[in-house]
């Protein structure tokens, strides 16, 4: 998507509208998804998608979790973690962790709203995930010890037709048992869990735009 179109200023002011919610982030959910039940407590998260330009399109940052963290080492995601404390606001902890670990200056960056919160099942995470734009590419710099490397996506990628692939995955401790997992295949990584249904809610967004 090239950045002839005004991105930030349609994503402000969709953002403010009813979102595709889960109806878009199931499209790129793992079949079957286990979702939490309804006395489910889950730790709040939050998460930033980026939206910035660069070469005359617009992308978005994701980091490849270092191998040694304990949870999810390895996968790629965006931006983002744990609120620091009960009280902290989603786009501040969105921000502090984006900063934390891949040096992302808050003050550069213009908050434009909010998607969907997305319950995690595996981890116990709610998952807040907030978009902002910057008016130019980061000079983005991994933290050592949480992030092996960044990874950016150009968004038109997103909206290709074969951008999207589906595999076969036994489910962890029942090898009887198997997932159908849909990803993006970006950088010689695959995207796919949480961070492609959010993702899918954002892409749905995207198709409304070029309607």
């Amino acid at each position: 998507m090239r950045v002839t179109y005004a991105l930030p200023d349609y994503l402000r002011r969709r953002l403010t509208r009813p979102l595709p919610g889960r109806d878009a982030q199931v499209r790129l959910a793992p079949q079957p998804r286990r979702w939490p039940g309804p006395d489910a407590v889950l730790r709040p998260a939050a998460a930033l998608l980026l939206v910035y330009p660069h070469e005359h399109e617009w992308w978005i940052p994701l980091t490849v979790r270092g191998a040694g963290l304990r949870a999810h080492g390895g996968q790629v995601s965006l931006p983002g973690g744990r609120l620091d404390r009960p009280d902290e606001p989603v786009v501040a902890a969105a921000l502090r962790e984006a900063n934390e670990e891949i040096a992302i200056v808050p003050a550069e960056i213009d908050v434009l709203g909010t998607l969907t919160p997305l319950p995690i099942a595996v981890s116990g995470y709610l998952l807040h995930p907030v978009v902002g734009s910057a008016a130019r590419r980061p000079a983005f710099a991994p933290a050592p010890d949480e992030v092996d490397r960044v990874i950016e996506l150009p968004i038109a990628r997103l909206l290709e037709p074969d951008a999207i692939a589906w595999e076969r995955r036994a489910l962890s401790g029942d090898p009887q048992a198997w997932l159908n997992v849909p990803y993006f295949d970006v950088d010689g990584a695959r995207v796919w869990g949480a961070t492609a249904m959010v993702l899918a809610e954002f892409i749905a967004l995207l198709e409304e735009l070029r309607r």
